[in-house]
């Protein structure tokens, strides 16, 4: 990925993003206003039951049922008013359900449900649980990939505004702009490469190469430049701020165009 070329609207699009804004780990330990920092990973078997769900977005929705346990934690914690999104991953079916919005009874925004077996699509003009169309999971930040030393896969970020377009992978839009200088859902980024990521403590410096080597595509509308990842009691905070001194004048627009089917 690292070999692809630049697109020539790049520095163009970055700045629409913000060229002089931080990037910033949405994830890490502890709690924030009560929830766990990041989108948790919740992994089922064939013990927790299937459950039906009421969609407001039906039409775009998988109908399930899904198997959410009844204590499934849930962005921003149980009293969370944001995005509520949940990701849960049947290890012996190998299927990755993931839901937004979702209220305990249960009602959600949207549902998808993924063969992880499979690189299979949205069909076009689908949402997902996340606004560009694409799945959740497979875009965080792991502690455990960090761990180990290497995320081996480009990472999911929100923008304050995105175009009413997309670009492959992704297969939804979710604005009524319609600037070719704002990013498309699905647009891929990547940290230009002189960057000097030997500076950075341990943890900081492995989502770095990642963002070198493989970028961060757009996901979702939220604040610009937020890279999202998992909870964990293993991450240290202090060491992801310092990603905050990342500004997006150090991205790259990278043109995917190749990739398309």
């Amino acid at each position: 990925m690292n070999k692809l070329p630049l697109r020539k609207d790049s520095r163009t699009i970055v700045n629409a993003i913000g060229a002089r804004l931080n990037l910033h780990a949405d994830f890490g330990s502890g709690l924030w206003d009560g929830g766990p920092i990041g989108i948790p990973i919740t992994v089922v078997d064939s013990s927790i039951p299937q459950s039906s769900v009421d969609f407001g977005y039906d039409d775009e929705s998988d109908p399930g049922p899904y198997p959410i346990p009844h204590n499934v934690p849930i962005e921003g914690g149980p009293s969370a008013d944001g995005d509520r999104h949940a990701v849960i991953v049947d290890s012996e079916t190998c299927k990755l359900y993931e839901l937004f919005h979702l209220y305990p009874s249960w009602t959600a925004g949207s549902g998808a449900i993924w063969d992880l077996t499979s690189n299979a699509l949205r069909p076009k003009g689908w949402t997902s649980a996340d606004a560009a169309g694409l799945p959740i999971l497979p875009g965080l930040a792991r502690y455990d990939e960090v761990a180990a030393g290497s995320i081996d896969h480009a990472l999911r970020f929100t923008v304050r505004r995105s175009r009413r377009a997309w670009v492959y992978p992704a297969r939804h839009f979710a604005s009524s702009y319609t600037s070719k200088s704002l990013p498309p859902m699905g647009l891929r980024l990547r940290l230009r490469t002189n960057f000097p990521v030997a500076d950075y403590p341990p943890q900081a410096r492995v989502v770095l190469r990642a963002l070198k080597r493989y970028g961060m595509i757009v996901a979702d509308n939220g604040s610009s430049w937020y890279v999202s990842g998992a909870p964990d009691p293993g991450w240290d905070n202090d060491d992801l701020h310092t990603l905050h001194s990342v500004k997006g004048s150090d991205f790259r627009v990278v043109d995917t165009s190749s990739l398309r089917p």
